[in-house]
């Protein structure tokens, strides 16, 4: 019984090389576009991912502005600040956030139908 060697199993985490390659300069950012149906033919947008030195406020008032829509900042515990508008806006907000420099269209996710 000396001659073996008695392993004791550990936990494996199977996905520990896959978080570490994630955490890595790989990692990517992305802004997401989603849409959430309400009501009937009602719909929201929500845009979240920015990056926290943008001003959100300033930001919505332009897309506000811009589309003809209505809009707010939500304050999420898990997600951060969360801009909300009115309606299906997602190509609207895509080309608008790429056209005023605030992302890079490569790191834009939009979901939805």
């Amino acid at each position: 019984m000396s001659d073996l060697d008695i392993q004791i199993p550990t936990a494996f985490d199977p996905f520990a090389d896959a978080n570490a390659e994630d955490a890595g300069a790989g990692a990517k950012e992305y802004v997401h576009i989603r849409i959430q149906q309400r009501n009937g033919r009602k719909s929201l947008t929500t845009v979240q991912g920015l990056k926290k030195e943008f001003s959100y406020n300033k930001i919505l008032k332009d897309l506000k502005k811009e589309f003809c829509c209505n809009g707010t900042v939500v304050q999420d515990p898990e997600l951060g600040k969360v801009i909300q508008l009115q309606g299906d806006q997602r190509k609207n907000v895509s080309t608008f956030l790429v056209q005023a420099g605030i992302v890079k269209k490569d790191s834009i996710k939009i979901h939805g139908f």
